[in-house]
């Protein structure tokens, strides 16, 4: 069940929300948020229900081991992460391991065939999450199952994140308001998500599968490139819709997440970008791998080896591919560029700071869709290669509707801060009434344009559902 459908918008969603407000006991309200949020993933993933069962008992025992006064708490948090890992690693990259390992001249293993679980990298994620901040301060041992088991669950943000840190989710369990404002914000900003979803994200996702699954022989620059921009903008305002659905549908129901983008697109370095771009897994990596890694206190070497291992890792955990690996490297190797400041961005113009973070970005994006490394890499090379005939000119041209150009304009304006920007002049002129009344009746207009689009189209799954 996603988010952009039917079946999501007006039968679970409508239901959760009608029995979570009759409701007053903030306990039987959690519950109701437990069960539903069960059966939201259950729907989806119901051979996979299991799995996540075992991880919740499984770190809960975990965060009960937490308590002051026990000598073992560091070794049982080892454990604690191997066997997080250790369940990661078998249903998400036992076979990308074996694929590997059969390279080696005399190893041939069998390839094992695991499908992949809606949202495991999420939840894994955030249980760990929860040990750990136990394992930092034990104020934060959840003594109830039921409890954990709602933060691990929550549906909003279980199977595409953002991943939401437990001493973040922690004090809201129990103690949360809900009023009538917030929950008209939450609509708007998951109608604003829906929006982007399913006008400026599906309509680049046509253009840029099309490109993506032509022969790179076919490419032309202007095609190669086309494609490469549609991807750009797919992927951002795919996840950052999912991320401003889950927000929205977080504040409908008490719950205050924070921002998962801010902009990366207005960015004027690579660390910028990181510090815009998925802040909720770039943040959990920081404080879980890279700050317990050394970080950096312990010299410049041991550093960059840090900072190699986190993009290492983030690209890992977006697949088990070498195409993520190297998209991760990608962009540790620019970060550490720039760090060393050998690439000393700061001291060049602003237009060409960002355009050299664009370029870097889109380039490093195209290994990310790209099916395998050498396709990646010819792809690349025909973004900067004359070639292409008649054929491809037209092709190209074909991919230019007048829906794709309004989208493409829509996408490069709303990858700005252009909402912000009337919101803090409608403050300076103290018009903010107006502002809202006017925020309102746009998101009703959008509503009404989803609900049409909805009713006329084919199942539409966000991307990062496959990580």
């Amino acid at each position: 069940m996603v988010f952009s459908s039917p079946m999501f918008l007006f039968a679970f969603l409508t239901t959760v929300y009608i029995i979570y407000r009759i409701i007053p006991s903030i306990a039987v309200k959690n519950m109701i948020l437990l069960f539903f949020s069960i059966a939201f993933y259950t729907y989806g993933e119901p051979k996979a229900l299991i799995l996540m069962i075992i991880s919740i008992v499984m770190n809960y025992c975990f965060g009960l081991a937490m308590k002051s006064g026990n000598k073992y708490r560091k070794p049982v948090l080892s454990v604690s992460v191997v066997a997080n890992l250790l369940m990661l690693g078998i249903f998400k990259y036992a076979g990308f391991g074996a694929e590997m390992l059969n390279k080696l001249p005399f190893l041939s293993l069998g390839i094992p065939n695991i499908r992949l679980p809606i949202g495991i990298s999420f939840y894994t994620f955030q249980a760990m999450s929860y040990v750990i901040d136990a394992y930092k301060n034990p104020k934060y041992i959840q003594k109830s199952p039921f409890k954990l088991a709602l933060y691990i669950t929550f549906f909003p943000q279980l199977v595409a994140g953002p991943i939401v840190k437990y001493y973040d989710f922690a004090n809201q369990i129990e103690n949360r308001t809900h009023t009538p404002r917030q929950t008209a914000k939450g609509i708007r900003r998951f109608i604003i998500g829906l929006s982007k979803k399913l006008f400026i994200a599906n309509t680049m996702a046509f253009s840029a599968d099309y490109i993506y699954a032509l022969d790179t022989a076919n490419l032309s620059i202007p095609l190669a490139w086309l494609g490469a921009l549609s991807y750009l903008f797919q992927i951002y305002f795919d996840f950052s819709g999912y991320s401003d659905m889950a927000i929205g549908l977080g504040a409908m129901f008490g719950f205050r997440f924070k921002e998962n983008f801010n902009y990366p697109y207005i960015s004027q370095s690579m660390q910028d970008f990181w510090r815009r771009w998925h802040i909720s897994v770039s943040t959990w990596f920081k404080e879980y791998l890279y700050i317990p890694l050394g970080g950096n206190r312990k010299g410049k070497v041991r550093t960059a080896v840090n900072k190699l291992i986190v993009f290492f890792c983030t690209g890992l955990w977006h697949g088990a591919s070498l195409n993520f690996i190297v998209w991760g490297l990608i962009n540790g190797l620019f970060m550490m560029l720039e760090s060393y400041r050998v690439i000393k961005a700061e001291k060049w113009l602003k237009p060409f700071r960002h355009i050299y973070t664009m370029l870097v970005t889109t380039l490093a994006f195209v290994f990310f869709r790209a099916d395998d490394l050498p396709t990646a890499c010819r792809f690349i090379a025909h973004m900067f290669v004359l070639s292409g005939d008649s054929v491809q000119n037209a092709m190209f041209i074909m991919q230019l509707s007048p829906l794709y150009i309004i989208m493409f304009v829509l996408a490069v304006v709303f990858s700005m801060p252009v909402t912000q920007k009337i919101r803090d002049k409608a403050n300076e002129r103290k018009s903010v009434q107006t502002y809202e009344v006017c925020s309102y009746t746009i998101s009703l207009v959008l509503l009404i344009l989803c609900i049409f689009t909805l009713s006329s189209s084919s199942y539409n799954p966000f991307i990062y559902f496959r990580f």
